[in-house]
């Protein structure tokens, strides 16, 4: 195992200790022999040009993580100036704080993600302690303060999980092998997606089964497959194992999905398959419209997540027609919260109109294709990502709860 060290932020650094203490974290994880990673230590200038152009965060950070794969981990990113200001706060040595974010950078390649949710988010302090107690021999007094400096990890930012149908629409209209919507979610990964969400329709008129499979193998994150409560699907869905199932109704006339899952009356069909699903260890959401009525059936069924339809919202014109739509998303997001159901939203969102509904507080995920495909084809996936994870992010200050 090795550890390459890149210092570019000058001498004072304690990097044989630091290069030792990540070997024994190596050795520890019980990791392959042949695996190696880079930790590059660095100045808030270059960091920040790093979290701007990979993360669309135009701001310093402690750390970094870019995974690659196989037996070479990645590249973990420390900012020494940020870790020594940490330091001074915390009145710790400046090695145990350049070692606490190396190895929270070590587990991010490893595929923990404490932006996944509050459970991801314990588990991965508690690797945290205990990988950190098992290489300075006590308890890493750290942790306890983990979440007062570094504000932004209390999850009140939605996630961002990226809908990649639209580059299999341009891959079908020529029968061809490209471009491969696996290769997107790989840049959209890249570029911050929180998910990956593709929809398996009936009549494969996009994502075919092949995409899913082969998406299954790749996302470590979460992988959401929409598609109709069939049998097909479902036997599929039980298969493949993706993280979370979206129920969408489906019509082969239309050319998008064009409305929520309409529940009323069919409770008693659709809770089985809810049932059965989870019963898989998956995840069941209903995309539904933004009506208290269906909002109770949704509780009903039994899912664990109620994905908004924002589709009204978006096609409204007229500041008072926005704000009427606006306010049904707000109301059901509400409803649905105090049912105890998770919160996500979707369908007709892009970069001008996503900031209002991303400052409901109740909403926990976003799901979004169209926009974010159409505007990775001027500036690129990576890119396109960012850019509405960035938006996401700074509608975030105005939420309130």
């Amino acid at each position: 195992m090795a550890v390459i060290v890149h210092n570019r932020w000058g001498r004072g650094v304690p990097v044989r200790k630091l290069q030792a203490l990540l070997e024994r974290a190596l050795g520890i994880l019980e990791l392959p022999p042949e695996t190696e990673l880079a930790l590059v230590l660095t100045t808030d200038e270059d960091i920040t040009r790093l979290n701007r152009e990979y993360l669309g965060r135009d701001r310093p950070t402690n750390v970094l993580s870019f995974p690659q794969g196989g037996e070479i981990l990645g590249d973990i990113i420390v900012s020494v100036d940020t870790a020594k200001r940490e330091a001074r706060k915390l009145s710790c040595p400046l090695l145990e704080r350049l070692l606490h974010l190396a190895i929270h950078g070590l587990l991010h390649l490893l595929g923990y993600d404490h932006e996944l949710g509050e459970k991801e988010a314990r588990r991965m302090a508690h690797a945290e302690g205990q990988l950190l107690k098992a290489l300075v021999g006590r308890d890493f007094g750290l942790l306890k303060n983990i979440y007062e400096i570094f504000p932004e990890r209390r999850l009140d930012v939605a996630k961002l999980a990226v809908n990649v149908d639209h580059v299999a629409t341009v891959r079908e209209a020529r029968k061809v092998d490209y471009p491969d919507p696996v290769q997107a979610a790989t840049l959209a990964i890249l570029g911050g997606a929180h998910g990956i969400v593709v929809h398996l329709r009936g009549d494969r008129r996009h994502i075919q089964d092949r995409d899913v499979r082969l998406l299954r193998q790749i996302v470590t994150s979460r992988l959401i497959l929409e598609m109709a409560a069939t049998e097909e699907m479902i036997s599929f869905a039980e298969e493949v194992r993706p993280d979370q199932v979206t129920l969408v109704p489906e019509r082969r006339q239309e050319v998008t999905t064009e409305g929520g899952l309409n529940l009323k009356g069919r409770v008693k069909k659709i809770a089985p398959v809810v049932s059965r699903l989870k019963e898989a260890g998956i995840e069941v959401s209903i995309f539904i419209d933004p009506d208290p009525a269906q909002i109770r059936q949704a509780a009903k069924v039994g899912a664990d997540i109620v994905e908004i339809h924002t589709g009204h919202y978006a096609e409204a014109r007229g500041r008072e027609a926005v704000a009427e739509e606006l306010a049904r998303v707000e109301e059901a997001a509400k409803q649905a919260r105090d049912l105890g159901l998770m919160v996500h939203a979707g369908h007709g969102l892009h970069y001008d109109n996503i900031s209002s509904v991303a400052a409901i507080a109740e909403i926990e995920e976003f799901s979004i294709g169209h926009a974010i495909v159409s505007r990775a084809i001027f500036v690129g996936f990576k890119e396109a990502v960012a850019e509405m994870r960035a938006l996401i992010e700074k509608a975030a200050l105005f939420r309130q709860r």
